[in-house]
């Protein structure tokens, strides 16, 4: 077994999914493309789930992945040791966009519901009235067009993509220890006589 390859893998897996994430959570400042007052912006965005915890607390020890788990069988037991406490911080990252992702997913959007003011209609709904279990309280949001649908996909996204980080720096976490107690590579025994 190879701690470092598996360290990696993990770290190439980690770049397009916070480029992903990064990406969602711009988006979600621009419902349906339209650019929006400050003000009439959903609050969660605000707190860059997808920018900072499943996008650049993602791409940190994605770096050290790929450096711990570099060519050769160097035992790097230093770069994986390092490999832990950055997939802590980028466990920490995942869990936070999966935290206000589903908030967000919960609570509804920002929205127009036809008298120039905006509000959360949905907020304060128990989830057996909860709008993503029924469609038809859509048409309460006027505009930005289309707001509802927008934010439960890029929501559903971050929630994905934090989730998935998330696992992956736990699993990195576990094989960095591996790594730094047994070394990164398990070396082909050779025979001095060439037998």
């Amino acid at each position: 077994m190879c701690t470092g390859k598996c360290s990696r893998c993990i770290g190439i897996i980690l770049f397009p999914l916070a480029l992903c994430a990064i990406v969602s959570n711009i988006l979600l400042y621009f419902p349906n493309g339209q650019v929006l007052q400050l003000s009439e912006i959903t609050d969660l965005v605000w707190f860059f789930h997808g920018i900072l915890g499943a996008g650049i607390l993602a791409i940190l020890p994605a770096f050290m992945m790929l450096g711990a788990g570099g060519a050769g069988c160097c035992a790097n037991r230093c770069g994986m040791l390092l490999s832990v406490f950055l997939s802590l911080l980028g466990l920490a990252g995942g869990v936070y966009c999966a935290v206000f992702s589903s908030m967000g997913l919960i609570g509804g959007p920002l929205c127009d519901t036809g008298d120039g003011e905006y509000i959360y209609p949905f907020r304060n709904n128990t989830l057996e009235y909860n709008y993503l279990f029924n469609q038809t309280t859509w048409s309460i949001c006027k505009e930005p067009e289309n707001i509802i649908l927008w934010n439960i996909v890029l929501f559903s996204i971050l929630l994905a993509i934090g989730a998935i980080e998330a696992v992956l720096c736990f699993i990195q976490v576990a094989n960095g220890l591996i790594g730094f107690i047994c070394g990164t590579c398990m070396r082909k025994k050779t025979n001095i006589l060439g037998m």
